[in-house]
């Protein structure tokens, strides 16, 4: 408080924060089971919203997020910056540069993009949650009811909260479901899939615990043009090709097998400015680069991907009614029931 200049207000709940005068913009750092509810009270409030990744826990609340606020006309940023990142994966170019030589159509048509350790993150042990934990003494501090909120109730256990909740479905969904929107969101903006969702999903993993997040080898998402986005937790090569298509390849610190790139690239032009600063967008009203509407289908890849590993199997899905094909089990992940007394 002291280097705020003191006086900040602290609140025990959310919902007396959102409905002071005093507040424009309230910003969502909770665990992600609580994002979707709190944006949409936040967006009834008339508040603008800075919200952490993942944008929502399920595909569900992210569709209300979206109707929330078109339909009280709030700013909404999805705090993951990597599209708009300088230095994106090593490859020493801002994810504009990336998405340009894509626009151009050097590499061909359709491409698959490999998201590893070595082109972006490891993946495999990444939060990995504790099986079958033990109950323990709430700490007096905690009010651990409100803290699990919507969450189902479990008994309290130390590895369900504070820094380590990522690793159980009810809150999170691992090392995806902490880092999946951050390195697939600038993929979907650079392949154009800003307005739709993969059609399949498939998932090369051991069976899950009901609980505890497990590890997981490798998912693939397939677009219905072909395009593919490949999160692998087995990647062994350094030198592997982080873009592939039909006419090149595309390698860390922007090399490529294609001849004489950089002078080929500058003929054509760049791509089309998007607003980064979200101040700017609240004082012009004006969509931030990375909103509801494109964060909801960059989070829908971690929600698609979780769905799948959870299930243990491929599923198919309806882009454009957002729903898993002839799935009921996939679909009750997409609209999850809340605990009581809290619904959306």
């Amino acid at each position: 408080q002291a280097d705020l200049g003191g006086g900040v207000k602290e609140y025990h709940d959310f919902r007396e924060l959102i409905k002071s005068p005093e507040v424009d913009i309230v910003h969502i750092a909770t665990p992600p089971h609580w994002h979707g509810l709190m944006s949409i009270e936040a967006a009834k409030a008339g508040k603008d919203i800075w919200c952490e990744k993942p944008m929502t826990r399920t595909i569900g609340e992210g569709k209300k997020v979206k109707e929330a606020i078109a339909q009280h006309g709030n700013i909404f940023r999805l705090n993951t910056w990597f599209r708009f990142k300088d230095d994106f994966y090593g490859m020493n170019v801002p994810v504009s540069k990336i998405k340009k030589l894509v626009d151009t159509g050097m590499l061909g048509w359709p491409l698959k993009v490999t998201i590893s350790k070595h082109t972006g993150f490891d993946w495999k042990f990444y939060w990995v949650g504790k099986e079958n934990l033990p109950e323990e003494k709430v700490p007096a501090e905690l009010d651990y009811d409100f803290w699990l909120g919507p969450a189902p109730y479990k008994p309290y256990n130390k590895h369900r909260v504070h820094t380590t909740f990522r690793g159980y479905w009810d809150y999170d969904g691992g090392g995806l479901g902490d880092m999946g929107q951050h390195y697939m969101d600038p993929v979907q903006y650079f392949l154009g899939k800003d307005n739709e969702s993969p059609v399949t999903v498939d998932v090369d993993a051991p069976q899950q615990h009901p609980d505890a997040v497990g590890t997981w080898r490798r998912i693939t998402f397939t677009y219905a043009d072909g395009c593919q986005i490949i999160l692998d937790g087995e990647a062994k090569d350094e030198k592997a090709a982080y873009i592939e298509g039909p006419k090149g390849k595309l390698y860390r610190g922007f090399q490529s097998d294609i001849p004489d790139l950089e002078r080929k690239l500058a003929q054509y032009p760049e791509p089309a400015p998007q607003i980064t600063d979200f101040l700017e967008s609240v004082r012009t009203r004006e969509k931030f680069a990375l909103n509801e509407i494109n964060g909801h289908r960059s989070c829908t890849l971690v929600n698609m991907g979780l769905a799948a590993l959870r299930l243990n199997r491929s599923l198919k899905y309806d882009s454009q009614n957002e729903l898993f094909i002839n799935d009921d089990a996939a679909n009750r992940l997409i609209h999850q029931p809340m605990r009581g007394p809290w619904s959306i």
